[in-house]
Parts: structure tokens; sequence; C-alpha cells
């Protein structure tokens, strides 16, 4: 089966959050299964500066506005694979992100810290949409499935009909009309909303832009179309496809998916074991696995503590938290909740970045609690395996999360999470209640109203348990990393749902 997964990021070339990990990881993973799976992304300055890449000859010209701007594409393959990935190369669009610059793939660093949309990401986007399907002709490696991802994709779906309907080619438009789409939902918050202007520069057809197609609030939403016109929407957990129906979560696109609900489902991101696993991990000080954590882990832990200048004592709870400092993530009750179990002795190693207040807040706590508190501003894979096996407590106390993946990694590393039960959360942490902990499933601790005073008490709950109940800590952490939270099982869920959208059995 031929699958081409677009996206805006891939790990190992690009990333920016968890998308990157799902591409790359989910890629491997359906290529491991005999699936003929391509990835196209757009092509960033530093994936041009860190990759051996191949011209493949392809070169295209696509309508924006009033003009043509033209495309070529290149090629690699993802790291210890031979997935393809197909760079779509544009330089004004996309060779533009410099980190020492503060200028990322969508943002830049503004004047006061914040970060800011680049003006004109309506108009790279529908460039890469379009480029999209004018790769796919000229290299004339035709997917029985496009599956597209998050709201930098969206407009896929639309234009696919475009082609199957108006290509003046019989035989390339039949083509077109073999070709089906999958539009994944990572984050609904995050919709791709531009002003109405945009309907031109894409090229698409004045008559969709209203409140039954591309029309959201009087502007374009990518998000919007690619839910309106994709054969089948999927999530990445069954409760965020719940959850998402709802006016709390929806974020306005609950009727639409209401509606389209029988296209709905969730399936729940897997995890990279090759990369994320505590017995192999080559960013580790000393290995360790689920029948033999210690001494790894504390060794670990201490290796933590040393690097990020936090006093350095084994009989000290260390919570981990790796997240973008936004509310979403919860940081509005991390700076309540959290003085109550630094209080206790517990230690955080912070990694992360995002709004300014965010960042005064958790610093703000840091001035208050010297040697208890780390934080590092931005992003470091490295230290971000480091903190996985040196903390004890991971925290993701999230208003939503529609899968996670971090808790996922801290499972096999051992480090117990405390989490809001919503979304993929729900799905994959298992509450360390009496009845639980009885059958041998508990893996975490779970709390329900996003309110400071309930993660409070469930953080407060876990280093009480970590210090006062080593025997139940103990089975906490042989449950989790026993846990197999891999792609073998995701994999075989996308494969079934491409079978289902491209109409085969």
């Amino acid at each position: 089966m031929r699958v081409l997964i677009v996206a805006s990021e891939v790990v190992g070339f690009v990333k920016t959050g968890g998308l990157a990990d799902v591409v790359g990881a989910l890629g491997k993973a359906l290529h491991a299964k005999g699936l003929d799976v391509r990835i196209m992304v757009p092509l960033y300055r530093q994936i041009r500066e860190q990759h051996h890449l191949k011209f493949t000859g392809c070169k295209f010209s696509v309508p924006l506005g009033d003009r043509m701007v033209q495309g070529a594409v290149w090629e690699a393959n993802l790291s210890n694979s031979q997935v393809p990935v197909y760079c779509i190369e544009q330089g004004n669009y996309f060779e533009r992100d410099d980190p020492a610059q503060g200028a990322g793939i969508y943002q830049y660093t503004g004047a006061v810290g914040a970060k800011i949309d680049y003006p004109d990401n309506g108009e790279r986007f529908a460039f890469f949409n379009r480029a999209i399907l004018a790769a796919i002709h000229r290299l004339g490696w035709w997917p029985e499935v496009i599956h597209a991802n998050d709201w930098q994709t969206g407009l896929v779906p639309v234009l696919l009909r475009q082609e199957g309907d108006r290509d003046p080619h019989f035989g390339v438009a039949r083509r077109w009309r073999t070709v089906r789409s999958l539009f994944t939902i990572h984050n609904i918050a995050y919709q791709g909303n531009f002003p109405p202007l945009m309907m031109h520069c894409a090229k698409l057809p004045g008559q969709l832009f209203n409140h039954e197609a591309l029309e959201f609030h009087g502007q374009l939403s990518f998000l919007k179309a690619g839910l309106n016109f994709a054969d089948r929407i999927n999530t990445v957990s069954p409760t965020y496809a719940i959850e998402i129906q709802t006016p709390w979560y929806g974020m306005g696109m609950e009727g639409i998916l209401s509606r389209r609900s029988s296209l709905l489902s969730g399936i729940v991101n897997g995890v990279d074991y090759n990369e994320w696993d505590p017995e192999t991990d080559r960013h580790l000080p000393a290995n360790f696995g689920p029948d033999s954590v210690q001494p790894g882990k504390g060794i670990c832990k201490a290796a933590l503590q040393k690097q990020l200048g936090l006093n350095i004592d084994p009989k000290v709870p260390v919570l981990g938290m790796i997240a973008r400092m936004v509310e979403q993530k919860g940081f509005d009750l991390m700076g309540i909740a959290l003085p109550a179990a630094l209080r206790l002795g517990a230690q955080i190693a912070l990694l992360g970045d995002g709004d300014p207040w965010h960042r005064k807040s958790m610093e703000e706590i840091a001035s208050r609690f010297p040697g208890q508190v780390s934080i590092t501003f931005g992003f470091n894979d490295p230290l971000a395996h480091l903190i996985e096996a040196g903390s004890d407590i991971y925290l993701m106390p999230s208003l939503y999360e529609p899968s996670g993946l971090n808790q996922l990694y801290s499972l096999k590393y051992g480090t117990i999470p405390v989490v809001r039960a919503t979304g993929g959360l729900a799905d994959t942490i298992f509450d360390a209640t009496p009845a639980n902990l009885a059958k041998g499933i508990a893996t975490g601790f779970h709390f329900g109203s996003y309110q400071a005073d309930a993660f409070s008490k469930a953080l407060v709950h876990a280093v009480n348990t970590w210090r006062h109940h080593p025997a139940v800590w103990t089975q906490l952490m042989k449950t989790a990393m026993s846990s197999d939270w891999s792609w073998a099982k995701s994999s075989e869920s996308y494969e079934e749902l491409y079978r289902k959208t491209a109409g085969i059995r």
C-alpha cells in the first residue's frame, strides 16, 4: 500500500513538538510492516544545513494569487531507515529559520521575548499544500492515501478534490480521483485561520467561502478545510476524539466533528523505543531496565542534579517537566501548586520555552527555592533524555492533551507521571487507586478538575508515596516500565484506517 505522510515537521530533520516525533516514528513503523510510505515536508534552512540532500530532478510551479511560484523537490531518508523524505524547496518561504536570531519555522522572537507568528504563514503553507500535489504529479509516484497532519496541510483534501474534478487531462484527473485523504488533528487549538483574501492567494473557488465549507468566523480556516473535505478524520487518542465533539474542547469545530463523527476515530500515539529506552539510551551516564533499575537510575539522578545545579541528594524526589510554557500545559496551575511540593523538599528540573509571563512565574519560584529549582529555556534533546531518566516524578497538569508523548517516555524510564485525566493522558496513565494497585495496573496519579488545589493534592500524594511507601513506588515503577506503548500496535491501527480510507479490505 502506498501512503504519503505530509506534515510541517519530522523528527531528525526539524522539530518543534510532538508532531515531528509522530510523523517520523509512524513512518518507520509502517515501513517495517511493508507499506510503501514516504514523507513530505518543507525544506527549511536547518534541513539544508544539516542533511545531505539529493535533488530528485523534480521542478514545478504553482499558482498563488496572480503569480506563479517555483519550487523543487529534494530527497533524503529518515535516520536509520529507508523511508524517503521529500523536502519541498522554496527559499523565500521556508529558509528563514535561524535559532541564533530567534527565528523559527513558524514564529520569530519579538522585542520582549514573545513568540510572534510570521505574517505570511498563510501564504507559506498555501504554497506547501499546492506544492504537495504538484510534486506528486511530477514525481510520478501516486499514493493511495495522503495522510495530512494539522492545519499546515489542511488544504490538501480540498485541492485533491479540485484536481480530480478540474484537471484538463482526463487520465491525470482520473488518477487524482483514486487518491484518498486522511486528516489527523494533533491539536485542535491550532487552526490556521487567515483573512478572506487568503482564498485568492490559495486559488480556492470563492463559492467555498461559506460556513458549510471553509469560512470560520469571517476567516479562511485551513483546519476546517481538512475537517470538511478529508475522506476520513482521526486524532491522537480515543478520549480526545470524544472530547473535541464538545464545546469545551472543540474550539468551535465541534459541530463539524459531531456531524462527521462516523468518519472520526482516535489512535494513541506510540513511542519509538529505538530512541526512548533507558537500557540503550546513549544520552545517559548509566543504563537501566525494569529488572535492574538501580544503580542506573540513581546515577542518572545524581548526574541530573549536578548538571542543573540542584542540591545533590538521593533522598529528595526530583520532579521533571519538559513542555512548552503555555496555558495548555498547565503552567497557570504550576505557579500555584508547585511550591507545596517544594516545601516538602522536592526538586524540579524544567525544560521548555514559551510565554514570557509563565517564564517569569517559574523564575520567581526558583528565586524562592534556591537549589531546588532548575529552569532551562529552549529545547535540548540530551537534557530531555536525562530529565526523563533522572527524575522520580513527571508532571503533566494539562488543560487538555490530545495524546501526549512525554508521559509514555516517563513510563519507560520508571518516572511516575502525575497527570490531569484528559485526552491521551486518561487513555495511557492508570491512577494509583487501591483497586488499580491490587490489579497491578496502576502507573501514575490522576487529578480531574482543572484546579490548582486538585493538582497540588495529587502532586503531594505522589511525593508522599515516593517518600513513605517504597514498596508501592517500586510496584508503580515496575508496572510502568513493563508497559508497551510502542508503535507496533498503533501502526496496525493506522494501516487498518488507511485501508478503510482507500476502500481496501
